[in-house]
């Protein structure tokens, strides 16, 4: 199986453990990422390693009994990133519209306050069509089908400079209890 196969399987595996420990868990945050061996996961509450390896194991069980929707997630990085790229286009094309009308290199404070609530529309509409974008987008980054994946550990493992990092993204304070775990498969 080849690499990319592999972080596809643990990237859907890990969407699949995220949605179990919401399932199994209120009022905590996650970040994870995926490579050929096993996923990181960061969670931001209380949460132990006994939770997080009993999710792993449902999310795999399940997904292997044919729920292969759980591999994709609304809050992954790839649709998230998909709205950014459609957002920032959808704005920029209503500025370039404006400029080419107006026949100019480039707009004056009157002209870009005159065209700012069309860019604000085109931003907002662009924000509602993104994730089902996105979504789709997903189901090229991720796999449901991991029938031949199996878990073979769960250990924790000292946080990040990149987790402090999500912490603040993910609006928890500093108190908030953090780990990091690497699941590993094979």
């Amino acid at each position: 199986m080849s690499i990319l196969q592999r972080i596809r399987q643990n990237h859907g595996l890990e969407h699949a453990t995220i949605h179990i420990l919401s399932e199994k868990f209120q009022g905590f945050g996650a970040q994870g990422n995926a490579t050929h061996n096993g996923f990181y996961l960061n969670l931001y509450g209380n949460i132990s390693a006994e939770g997080v390896e009993t999710a792993a194991r449902e999310a795999l069980q399940r997904m292997q009994n044919g729920e292969h929707q759980l591999a994709l997630h609304p809050n992954c990085g790839t649709v998230l990133l998909t709205t950014a790229t459609m957002a920032t286009l959808a704005g920029q094309a209503v500025f370039a519209v404006e400029q080419k009308r107006l026949k100019r290199p480039n707009l004056d404070a009157a002209s870009f306050l005159n065209v700012l609530p069309t860019a604000v529309l085109a931003v907002v509409l662009t924000l509602v069509a993104s994730k089902p974008v996105g979504m789709y987008f997903q189901s090229y980054t991720t796999t449901g089908v991991v029938n031949d994946v199996r878990l073979k550990e769960v250990r924790r493992i000292n946080p990040s400079p990149l987790t402090h990092f999500f912490r603040v993204l993910l609006g928890r304070n500093k108190h908030t209890q953090m780990s990091s775990y690497f699941v590993e498969t094979e």
